[in-house]
Order: structure tokens, then C-alpha cells, then sequence
């Protein structure tokens, strides 16, 4: 638990507003969980019995939201628990996180949500917003009890990473939530060309003699989903998009005024199948290096899977022009013995909320995103799809942020994770820029290199 004083002064920080890409260096008076003033260095001077934190050098923005999270709790404690991803989100600079109702049991009833709710609230560290199943366990062939999930306080509809297959149920059930005024996440895959895959299907799985999942199967839910979404007018994610061809329908549908929102992971826009294929492949001349791992690597097995290189560069392409508007952690832990299974009987998954943000930051330092437009997707655009005023760090406004060294260098080491789940991609690589303090309402939750707390 955070022992954060009641009023606090973050020290030379450069405040960022993401809307209007401005930067104003300033320190920032924390009280009572606010905002509550931008003091230059002679106001800093009459407060010098209020403690501080010097953030000198790091850019401060308003915490990161991730809008799809699988935390484990309940049913699968050893992969993950509330606690322990709040932990890990914390670190990563997020400071609100939806966890996915794909849980053990599903997050079905008012009870369940009640239940992920008191959880995160003994935590007390960040703010968890529960998602409610959009059909009965999950499972796709019944609708769930809307109206009564979002009398319980769950913030959005979804099945999870599991595609629903009945267009007719989908359309009732997007209908509903628009009568309830909640958004629809869906997972865009048809879920009949899944079926056995373990990779991409493409030339990679093809030498690595595995099963593959192809891109079409992506390109037919997003073409349903985004008719769905104009007959309807329901508020819809799409996610987690991943290929060049769903990259080209999202965009056309912008061209047509489609109402949608649409996300993909840091990853998905940063590696590609050749992780597969490890230390089988060539080196590349800089960057990340998927030749550190070893091949058939279970870290690399992520729904959906990591696609080719050009589907990866229409991606980041979607994310420079606003067709994606939403970056999502995707973070779905799993146990070590999960991963120590024959590759395509791995779980699919990846730990991810403590290196989302570096990762995302890869591409700016690139030069194939803007800094603003990078953080407008994990904050901006997340709150427009909550139905929320996107947050700004303005006298008044809640103390939910995240000062961001950019240029810090670090070796990803998955051991040190503040997440149960050890399992990354990026283990060794080198990352540069991460999240060195997160407030949350005000208090400590993150400190690199001193957990929480103060001073």
C-alpha cells in the first residue's frame, strides 16, 4: 500500500498534452488526489515543507488505460492474480486496466463482477473496470445478462478472446448494449478457420511444419463486424487486428463514416513471425533481434499470431493515420508449465503489461509514430471508447499519471516482472524509454528501482 502524503510536488517534469501535442515544462502540486495547480520554480520555493519527487528530464502524461487485459482472477491464481497485475500495470504506467471476463468462472453474473471489484479494491493500486461476458459462460451461444451486468458496474461487453460465430446473436447482443449505453469488444477471427492453428499460416509454418492460421480468417470477422457496426450504430472495438487485409477494410469503412473503434498490441505492430522461427533466421542489422530465441520459442505463441512482415508495417501504418485508434496490452499470462508443453498445444499468451509502453515507444524513437499519437492510443482514444472525456493533467482533474523517462535503456528480464506470468518475446532485448513513477488518485503505486511509497 502506498504511503503517499497528502500533498506532493513532482519536480521538473514536461507536462504533455496529448490532443494538442504541446509540452510545458512545469512541476505539478499534488492534494487530495488531484491536480491541483502548475507551479513555476518561485511558487515551488514557498512550498518547501511539501515532500517531493524529482522527475527531472521525464515527460509527464496522463496514465495509460488498457482496454484489454486477461488477469487471471479467479480460476487460474497461478498464472495471475488482481493483486499481482495491478502490480505489474502499475509499473508499466498504466493506471486503469478493464480485465476480460474470460475467467474461471466467467464474469457472467452480477456477482462476478461484484467479486473482480472488491478484489481490486483491497489492492489498491490501480483502478481495475471489469468487463461483463457478452454471452452466457462465455461461451457463444446464449446472451448474457446485459442489463444486469451493467446495473453491477461492468464498463463493457465481451466474450474475451473468444470470436463469437452466430452473426444473429451478435446482432442482438449489439443492439442490447446500445440500449444500455455500454461498448462491444469483439475478437475479430472466425473462429472456423482457427481451428488446430499454431501460427501464422504462411511460408514461416510451413518450414517449422506447423499448422497455420490465415489471414482471411481476420479479413471475414472484421468485414461482419464492421457491417454489424453500421446496421446497429452500437459502439464496437475490433481487436486485436493484425493483418494488412484487415488494416485495408478498417480503412475503407473510416472512408464510409463507420462508427468503430479498432486496437491491436504493441507487438503485433513491433514483431512479426520470424520470432517463430528464433535463432533459425538471419540476424538483423539493428534493432530487436528475434535470433536471441531459440525456435518454436512458447513465448511467441499470441492470439492472434504474430503475422508477417508486411502485415506488421500496414499495421503501424493503420496507427499513424488513425485507422487503429486504440493500443491494448493484451497482456494473458500463464503458468511455466503451460509453456513447457509442444508448441501448438501452448496456451497462447504473453506477459505484457510491463513492456507495452517501451515497446510502443520503439516505434516513435523510429520515427514511425508520433510521440503524441502513440499515447492518444493508449489513453485518448480508450476513454472515448468508455465514454469518458479523455484525461488531462489540468488543476482539478484526478492525479492519474505516469512520468516517462524516454531515453532509459533496459534489458528486458521477464524474471523481475512484477507479473506471476514470465513469459515474453522480448526477453534480453534492449528497450529504451519506460515508466519510472505512477500516480494513481494520487498516491505512489510505481516507483522504478523503489516499488511504492515516498521518501
Amino acid at each position: 500500500m502506498s504511503t503517499t502524503p497528502q500533498r506532493l510536488v513532482l519536480t521538473g517534469g514536461t507536462v504533455i498534452d496529448t490532443a494538442r501535442d504541446t509540452r510545458h515544462p512545469a512541476h505539478l502540486l499534488i492534494e487530495d488526489g488531484r491536480i491541483a495547480d502548475w507551479l513555476d520554480d518561485a511558487a515551488l520555493a514557498r512550498l518547501d515543507a511539501v515532500p517531493r519527487i524529482d522527475v527531472t528530464g521525464c515527460l509527464i502524461a496522463p496514465g495509460l488505460i488498457d482496454l484489454h487485459a486477461h488477469l487471471r482472477e479467479p480460476g487460474d491464481d497461478a498464472a495471475e492474480t488482481i493483486a499481482s497485475a495491478s502490480q505489474a500495470a502499475a509499473a508499466g504506467g498504466f493506471t486503469t486496466v478493464c480485465a476480460m471476463p474470460d475467467t474461471h468462472p466467467a464474469a457472467d453474473t452480477p456477482a462476478a463482477i461484484e467479486h473482480v471489484r472488491q478484489i481490486a479494491a483491497r489492492a489498491r493500486l490501480i483502478r481495475i473496470e471489469p468487463l461483463g461476458a457478452l454471452t452466457v459462460g462465455g461461451a457463444g451461444t446464449q446472451l448474457g445478462e446485459l442489463a444486469a451486468l451493467a446495473e453491477a458496474g461492468c464498463v463493457a461487453f465481451s466474450d474475451g478472446d473468444r470470436p463469437l460465430g452466430d452473426p444473429a446473436l451478435l446482432r442482438n447482443a449489439l443492439l442490447y448494449a446500445t440500449m444500455l449505453d455500454r461498448p462491444v469488444c469483439l475478437t475479430a477471427l472466425e473462429p472456423r478457420l482457427m481451428r488446430g492453428w499454431a501460427m501464422h499460416d504462411g511460408v514461416i509454418a510451413h518450414r517449422l511444419g506447423l499448422p497455420g492460421a490465415p489471414d482471411c480468417a481476420e479479413e471475414i470477422a472484421v468485414a461482419r463486424d464492421l457491417a454489424l457496426a453500421a446496421y446497429t450504430g452500437a459502439r464496437v472495438q475490433l481487436g486485436i487486428i493484425s493483418t494488412a487485409r484487415g488494416v485495408a477494410l478498417l480503412r475503407a469503412a473510416r472512408e464510409r463514416g463507420v462508427p468503430f473503434s479498432a486496437a491491436t498490441t504493441p507487438h503485433h505492430a513491433r514483431l512479426d513471425d520470424r520470432w517463430v522461427l528464433g535463432s533459425l533466421g538471419a540476424r538483423p542489422e539493428s534493432g530487436l533481434d528475434p535470433t536471441r530465441l531459440p525456435p518454436y520459442d512458447a513465448s511467441t505463441r499470441i492470439t492472434p499470431p504474430l503475422r508477417t512482415p508486411e502485415d506488421v508495417a500496414a499495421v503501424v501504418a493503420a496507427l499513424a493515420d488513425g485507422t487503429i485508434d486504440l493500443l491494448v496490452s493484451d497482456h494473458s499470462p500463464r503458468t511455466s508449465a503451460a509453456s513447457e508443453r509442444e508448441y501448438r498445444l501452448v496456451p497462447p499468451g504473453i506477459s505484457s503489461l510491463e513492456t507495452s509502453l517501451a515497446t510502443a515507444l520503439s516505434l516513435v524513437h523510429a520515427g514511425r509514430l508520433t510521440l503524441a499519437g502513440m499515447l492518444r492510443c493508449f489513453i485518448d482514444g480508450p476513454a472515448r471508447m468508455l465514454g469518458r472525456p479523455a484525461p488531462r493533467l489540468q488543476p482539478g482533474e484526478p492525479a492519474d499519471l505516469v512520468a516517462i523517462d524516454l531515453d532509459q535503456h533496459w534489458i528486458v528480464d521477464p524474471q523481475q516482472f512484477s507479473s506471476l506470468g514470465r513469459h515474453s518475446p522480448l526477453r534480453g532485448q534492449s528497450l529504451r524509454g519506460r515508466a519510472v513513477l505512477t500516480l494513481c488518485a494520487g498516491r505512489v503505486v510505481w516507483r522504478h528501482g523503489r516499488g511504492t511509497g515516498i521518501d
